[in-house]
C-alpha cells in the first residue's frame, strides 16, 4: 500500500528507483512528491533552468534522419518481411519506376552498389581490354577501378581548381583511336560541364557515363543529374544524399538497347531463366534496401531543398573568410559534402576535433598517385590541380537536418581554427 494521496505517481517514482542512472527522473508539478523523492523527480521550472547537454555534432546525421522517417521505414521493411520476396521483390520495380520518373530518364535499373552501376554500364557498351576511358583522378577509386577490372585503361584528365570537377576544356586532347567513353564525376554533389562533355563525345562517337554517386537530386540547366548523358550512375551508400542501410545503386538511361543489356548483365547475363546471352555479374539490389530507399524518397525533395539552403548559408557565412568549392550558376549541388580549401589541413582538423567538430577529406591522394593505378593508367598532360586540391580539401558536417545553431557553431569554430 502507498501512503501517498496519489498512488499512481508514487508507483512511478518507485519504479524509477529501480534504475541506477541519475539522469532518469519523473517530470511533475506535484510539490509534495518532489519533496518526498527529490532524487527521482524534477519540476518543469527546474528542468528549464538545468543546463542542457548539447548533442554531439555528426558529420552526417543519419540518426536524426532515421528518427524523422522511422514510421515509413518500418512500414516498408515490415512489408518485405511479410511477403518474403527478398530478391527482385515488388519494391524493386516500384523504386525503379519512381526514380526514373524523378530524373526524367526512360529507364532505371537498380543494382547492388554504385560501383556495380559503373561496371555494368561499361560492360553494356562492350568495353574491352585495350580500350581507354577518360575520367578524373580526383575521385573515389571505384571510378577507375571498374575500368581496370575490364582490362581497359583509365586516362586521367585534370580538374577545375575551383569546382574540383573534370576540366572539360582538357578532354578533347586526351582522345585517341582507342577511346570508348568519357566518365565525368559529379563531385561533392555538383554536375560537371555536361553539355560541353556531351558535345565532345558526339564529335568523336563516344559514350558519356556520368558518375553521379554523389549528386542524385542535383540539377544542371534544369535537368536532373543521372539524366544528363547517355548513361547516369548513382550510389545509395548510406552517406549519400539518398542512401539505403547497406549498399545499393542505380543506372539511368533512355536507350532501350542499353537498358536491356544492363538488366541482363545484373543477373549473370541472363535473358530468361537459365538462358545466358552475355557475360554478367550478380548485381541485383536487395528488396529490403529498395524498401529503405522508398521510405527515404518520401521526404527527399524536402531534403534537397534543405541541402541547397544550408549550402548557400555556409557560402554566405564563409564569404571572404574561408575559400570553398565553387558552385556554377547554371547548376545546383546537393552538397554530398560541404568542402572548403585549407592550408595546414592536419592542424586545422585537429583543432576542430578538439572543439567537437568532425571533418573528413575526400580525397587525400589522387588516383594518379595510387600505386595500384600508376602502371595501368595514362595521364593526359599534367594533373597539377588534382595534386594541389588533394592536399587542401576538407569537408565539414552537412545533412538536411543540420540546425542553424549547429551550423553557426561550425562556422565560428572553423574560422577560429584557421586564425590560430
Amino acid at each position: 500500500m502507498f501512503d501517498s494521496q496519489d498512488p499512481e505517481d508514487e508507483q512511478l517514482v518507485r519504479a524509477l528507483s529501480r534504475f541506477t542512472a541519475d539522469s532518469i527522473k519523473l517530470l511533475t508539478r506535484d510539490g509534495k512528491l518532489c519533496e518526498r523523492y527529490p532524487q527521482h523527480t524534477i519540476t518543469p521550472q527546474q528542468y528549464l533552468q538545468a543546463p542542457q547537454q548539447a548533442k554531439p555534432l555528426s558529420f552526417i546525421d543519419l540518426a536524426g534522419q532515421q528518427d524523422n522517417l522511422r514510421p515509413q521505414l518500418e512500414r516498408n521493411v515490415h512489408r518485405v518481411l511479410h511477403h518474403g520476396q527478398y530478391i527482385m521483390g515488388p519494391e524493386v520495380a516500384e523504386l525503379e519506376g519512381k526514380l526514373a520518373e524523378y530524373t526524367g530518364a526512360k529507364h532505371c535499373i537498380t543494382v547492388a552498389s554504385g560501383t556495380e552501376a559503373l561496371l555494368i554500364s561499361l560492360m553494356a557498351i562492350d568495353v574491352k581490354p585495350g580500350d581507354e576511358i577518360i575520367t578524373t583522378p580526383f575521385t573515389f577509386v571505384a571510378t577507375a577501378e571498374v575500368i581496370a577490372l575490364l582490362g581497359a585503361t583509365p586516362v586521367f584528365v585534370d580538374i577545375e581548381a575551383d569546382t574540383c570537377n573534370i576540366d572539360a576544356r582538357k578532354i578533347e586532347v586526351a582522345i585517341t583511336p582507342r577511346t570508348r567513353a568519357i566518365m565525368p564525376v559529379s563531385l561533392y554533389g555538383q554536375p560537371a560541364d555536361m553539355d560541353e562533355i556531351n558535345a565532345i563525345a558526339d564529335r568523336h562517337g563516344l559514350t558519356v557515363i556520368e558518375d553521379a554517386a554523389q549528386s542524385f537530386g542535383a540539377e544542371y540547366k534544369g535537368r536532373k543529374s543521372c539524366n544528363l548523358s547517355t548513361i547516369g550512375c548513382t550510389s545509395f551508400f548510406p552517406s549519400k544524399p539518398l542512401g539505403c542501410y547497406g549498399d545499393g545503386g542505380a543506372i539511368f538511361t533512355s536507350d532501350d538497347k542499353l537498358a536491356k543489356a544492363m538488366r541482363e548483365i545484373r543477373v549473370h547475363g541472363q535473358e530468361r531463366r537459365y538462358v545466358h546471352t552475355r557475360i554478367g555479374v550478380g548485381g541485383r539490389m536487395d528488396t529490403l534496401q529498395c524498401a529503405v530507399v522508398l521510405g527515404k524518397l518520401e521526404r527527399f525533395e524536402w531534403e534537397v531543398e534543405q541541402r541547397l539552403r544550408i549550402g548557400a548559408r555556409y557560402n554566405e557565412l564563409f564569404a571572404g573568410k574561408v575559400p570553398t568549392v565553387t558552385q556554377r550558376p547554371d547548376r545546383t549541388s546537393v552538397f554530398a559534402q560541404y568542402t572548403v580549401f585549407v592550408e595546414n589541413r592536419e592542424q586545422v582538423q585537429e583543432k576542430l576535433k578538439t572543439a567537437g567538430v568532425p571533418t573528413a577529406v575526400h580525397y587525400p591522394i589522387p588516383l594518379n598517385r595510387q600505386s595500384a593505378y600508376q602502371a595501368l593508367s595514362r595521364i593526359s598532360s599534367n594533373v597539377s590541380s588534382s595534386d594541389a586540391m588533394a592536399g587542401r580539401v576538407m569537408s565539414l558536417p552537412m545533412s538536411a537536418d543540420l540546425s542553424q545553431r549547429e551550423q553557426d557553431q561550425i562556422v565560428v569554430l572553423m574560422i577560429e581554427a584557421l586564425n590560430k
